[in-house]
C-alpha cells in the first residue's frame, strides 16, 4: 500500500514529487494492490494516525516520511 501511494505521488522519480494524489476510491486502490477494501482502509487509517498521509478535500496528501515504511520492510 505504501509503495503504491509513493508511486502515485512520483516519489523516487526524476521529476519533482507531487504529494497530492487525486481522489481515488479505496476499492480502486484495493484492486491495484491486490487486496480487499477493508485492508486498504486499515492501512490508510494507520498511515493517517502515524502522520504519513493527510486527507485533503480533493485527495490524499502523501508525506515523504512514508518512504521510511517502505525502507523498513
Amino acid at each position: 500500500m505504501a509503495r503504491l501511494l509513493l508511486l502515485m505521488a512520483n516519489f523516487g522519480q526524476e521529476s519533482k514529487p507531487i504529494p497530492l494524489i487525486a481522489r481515488v476510491s479505496q476499492e480502486t486502490l484495493a484492486e491495484m494492490v491486490g487486496t480487499t477494501r477493508l485492508r486498504v482502509s486499515f492501512f490508510m487509517n494507520r498511515f493517517l494516525e502515524m502522520g504519513f498521509i493527510e486527507y485533503n478535500g480533493g485527495g490524499v496528501n502523501v508525506h515523504s516520511s512514508l518512504v521510511s515504511v517502505v525502507l523498513y520492510e
